[in-house]
């Protein structure tokens, strides 16, 4: 663990840390950890952003990206772009169990319209996957691109912060809608197919569906509502 980080973050390095840009962070994190330092990505509506930001700080960052084995064929085409295009230090995490071993045990666990069930999906697909992928790269901290605006819960994140072992990094926490975008257009980076259909934010194929009149924010589009957080980002 980085000396200068030994304990519990203060209020003074929370201020600090809120000071910083995205890529001042990044770059503070780069230092700080050194081959500790791993991000992940969903490769989602917003992904090309913090993929892009941590590259060019650090092109050899290794990206843990968790498939469940259930996403939209328009995030795997996603995918192998910006694999491409940002020449990414991919490593994918799988769940041990099939999806069609677990369909054969629990069945398809996201039609029940139960929270246990969609939790209990999200830790064998999701969760377990990613602790192990950590473990395995002997990950120190990990740079997500959470956003305050996303959900309640995220709201309440400080932009770096200590998590069991490991310390979480979230570059771009403050940003909105409107700064993702406006990045992307600088960059030149390409957008996620299923965002001209309507999606504002996209996971599992079976769980995420575009944007509805009446709908109160992007969350509504996954999980049927019923729920916000799929327990990645989560004690």
């Amino acid at each position: 663990m980085p000396a200068t980080l030994v304990g519990s973050i203060t209020d003074s390095m929370d201020d600090r840390f809120h000071a910083l840009t995205a890529e001042e962070l990044i770059r503070w994190a780069d230092e700080e950890f050194g081959n500790g330092l791993v991000m992940s990505t969903s490769f989602g509506i917003q992904s090309a952003v913090t993929l892009h930001l941590a590259t060019r700080i650090r092109p050899s960052i290794p990206v843990i990206w968790v498939d469940t084995g259930y996403l939209p064929k328009e995030t795997y085409e996603y995918a192998e772009l910006l694999t491409d295009k940002l020449n990414l230090n991919l490593h994918v995490a799988r769940a041990a169990t099939s999806p069609e071993e677990m369909e054969a045990e629990y069945g398809r666990l996201w039609e029940s319209e139960r929270v246990e069930d969609l939790d209990r999906y999200d830790r064998i697909r999701k969760v377990e996957p990613m602790q192990q992928a950590l473990v395995s790269l002997r990950a120190t901290a990990w740079i997500s691109g959470l956003r305050a605006d996303q959900t309640e819960y995220r709201k309440r994140l400080p932009r770096v912060k200590l998590k069991g072992s490991r310390y979480r990094v979230y570059p771009i926490l403050p940003w909105n809608n409107r700064d993702v975008y406006y990045y992307m257009q600088e960059h030149r980076l390409p957008q996620h197919p299923l965002f001209a259909k309507g999606y504002t934010t996209v996971g599992d194929a079976h769980s995420s569906r575009p944007m509805q009149p009446g709908d109160v924010d992007d969350r509504a589009t996954r999980f049927n509502g019923l729920k916000q957080e799929c327990g990645l980002h989560l004690n």
